[in-house]
């Protein structure tokens, strides 16, 4: 691509840059949490649609995904996506002071990476390269997709298992730095492991058959009688056994994680009768796909001994199996090349006094340069790839976790990194409350220069991609090595989805009832009620 089409998508983003500021707040004020994005993908298919893209609305069947097209001519396909879930209890506002979005209970959704840049930054680089194509008269397709509930692991697995990256001939994978040393860069060997999560059901059928309930009564299960525990009990048993069971579950020489969420406990409001549902949901963060499965065969156990105790029936279904990261080195190299071409996020004045004002609110003497340096440097693939390799043993191949690992196995894939606003510790030993990160991603001084960095970078790979066909050669032929052959090759990794898509769960989102509109399914405290909690 000569330099002048490159300084075009420059100019693009940089004249289209309110418009995307524009377009993060509005997902990031929408704050909606893994599976009820309703109002973000409804966004997302307008404005699409708006450009030019054809879109499958509800893709996979699930209603907060889409698959969007665009297409000039015969030639390449280039795939990308955006993600647009929050996080439930990080409902913080714009603010230099920890304070909830207006109107809204505190366990509310609230963006931390924050996905709505995410999803805006890609947006904004493959309409970049869209306005080049049409221009130009370069042959291709775009493919952007809606991926709902990443916090979840959740469409990623579910898209790829129905065949939605199957005609991808490459894919961009944008991120905002989440750890060091991953800023401003792209994933060169260690790409991310697995994560399998599952949710175990314990219901309380039949409370009349515990011990003698019922015997000296015509009243089932009468007051005067010993109750079955129910199936409150047994979520407090899986999760006790659980905790205790952790470090039978796998070897201590390594990093993994296992957390827990309870989605449902009891269902009585009132008397003493036994929980007759309760529902727990594990996340499981694993190196590779073998010891997933031990963990949730332990899991299992517990299920069934916890149901037991608990006089219960269980059952378990999955929510998400996604696989391991694969390499590309072509991808990573090309696409960081054209990082330097954008350069990384460069913080102004305005952005400098939003930080040192939160600095000065917590008491700390505000820094004449506030933000990280690492977030305002960039790092080579290469450099990144040998410290994070430091922090690890040496037979681990991968390390933390994401569903882009999805598109890998399907299309050479780049897993790119730019810096997202974050603040430097002003002495040894400090660490900012989380709501610090939560509310850098709402001021638009702040997090713009992020958004408007993987733009640039985004566009200018895409039409790399269409305009040099030696190095998409590259990047493919890489991948059909890496996979034996490519897709159904001798070391090709198959989706492992084999569930439907779990939209159907009591998951946390707004509701709109007599008390008002987009309310969190957890009301808002009155102010006195705030100042106790």
């Amino acid at each position: 691509m000569s330099k002048n089409i490159k300084n075009e998508i420059t100019s693009w983003v940089n004249e289209k840059e309110q418009d995307l500021s524009d377009w993060n707040q509005k997902i990031w004020h929408y704050g909606e949490t893994a599976w009820r994005e309703y109002r973000s993908a409804s966004w997302y298919v307008e404005q699409l649609r708006k450009e030019g893209f054809k879109v499958e609305e509800g893709s996979a069947g699930m209603p907060t995904a889409f698959c969007a097209t665009w297409k000039n001519g015969e030639g390449p396909t280039i795939g990308g996506y955006a993600e647009y879930d929050a996080v439930p209890g990080n409902s913080q506002a714009a603010d230099t002071v920890q304070k909830g979005r207006d109107g809204l209970s505190k366990h509310a959704g609230g963006h931390t990476d924050p996905h709505s840049a995410l999803g805006i930054g890609s947006l904004g680089g493959f309409l970049a390269a869209k306005e080049i194509m049409e221009k130009h008269n370069i042959p291709g397709t775009l493919k952007f997709l809606g991926e709902p509930a990443e916090k979840l692991r959740g469409s990623k697995p579910i898209h790829a298992a129905a065949g939605y990256y199957d005609d991808l001939d490459a894919a961009i994978s944008f991120h905002p730095f989440y750890m060091l040393p991953l800023s401003n860069t792209t994933r060169w060997d260690t790409h991310c492991a697995v994560a399998f999560s599952v949710m175990y059901t314990f219901t309380c059928d039949e409370p009349e058959t515990w011990l003698s309930s019922g015997s000296d009564s015509p009243i089932p299960a009468s007051h005067a009688d010993a109750r079955a525990p129910g199936a409150t009990d047994a979520v407090v048993n899986m999760y006790s056994l659980s905790k205790m069971y952790r470090e039978h579950m796998l070897p201590n020489n390594m990093g993994w994680s296992m957390n827990e969420t309870i989605l449902n406990t009891g269902q009585a409001t009132a008397d003493n009768i036994p929980g007759q549902m309760g529902q727990i949901y594990y996340f499981i963060r694993v190196p590779d796909v073998k010891m997933a499965e031990k963990v949730v065969q332990v899991l299992d156990q517990n299920a069934e001994s916890a149901a037991k105790a608990a006089h219960c029936n269980w059952k378990k279904d999955w929510i998400a199996k996604s696989r391991t990261g694969l390499a590309n080195h072509t991808m990573a190299q090309l696409t960081y090349d054209n990082l330097e071409i954008a350069g990384p996020p460069v913080f102004g004045d305005e952005a400098i006094k939003v930080a040192q004002e939160i600095q000065e609110n917590l008491g700390l003497e505000p820094l004449d340069d506030p933000f990280l340096d690492e977030i305002q440097e960039l790092i080579s693939p290469q450099e990144a790839e040998k410290q994070m390799r430091e922090m690890l043993p040496a037979w681990q191949q991968h390390f933390t976790s994401d569903d882009y690992t999805e598109y890998c196995w399907h299309a050479p894939t780049v897993r790119l990194y730019i810096g997202r606003p974050a603040l430097k510790s002003p002495k040894s030993g400090f660490n900012y409350p989380t709501w610090v990160m939560n509310a850098l991603g709402g001021f638009r001084e702040c997090i713009d220069p992020m958004i408007t960095s993987a733009s640039k970078t985004i566009g200018m790979t895409i039409i790399d991609l269409l305009t040099k066909p030696d190095v998409l050669e590259e990047a493919q032929n890489e991948f059909k090595e890496r996979t034996g052959g490519g897709i159904g090759g001798a070391n090709w990794d198959a989706p492992l989805c084999d569930y439907e898509p779990p939209i159907h769960f009591r998951w946390p989102e707004y509701v709109t009832t007599a008390r008002g509109e987009n309310d969190w399914v957890i009301p808002k405290f009155d102010e006195e009620e705030e100042r106790k909690n």
